[in-house]
């Protein structure tokens, strides 16, 4: 499956637009995370613990999108992006969307 951020596949034609494919993933870190993140806040810089957890959203939130685009028989996805939101204290949703298209 080609992912890309433009709204276009280089080297193929665009001969249909499926529509919006999305993942959700909502999240928060488990016990041992937020007491070791919350350990790295007060000395401060990059918080490894909270990195862990954004980014197996994310990719989890991509891989749902993937298959939401394959189960109505794309090729590609095009103009993919991520959103987040913080709904509740430590509790994030992921979102991960485009527009599925087939290729000629």
């Amino acid at each position: 499956m080609i992912v890309t951020t433009t709204n276009d596949v280089a080297g193929h034609a665009i001969t249909q637009y499926l529509g919006i494919v999305r993942g959700i993933v909502v999240r928060s870190p488990n016990i041992a995370q937020g007491f070791m993140g919350g350990l790295q806040t007060i000395v401060g810089g990059n918080i490894t613990q909270y990195v862990t957890v954004c980014e197996s959203a994310r990719q989890d939130a991509f891989n749902i999108m993937v298959q939401h685009a394959m189960q109505i028989g794309a090729d590609a996805i095009i103009a993919m992006r991520y959103d987040a939101t913080e709904f509740n204290q430590n509790v994030t949703e992921v979102l991960a969307y485009g527009t599925a298209v087939k290729l000629g």
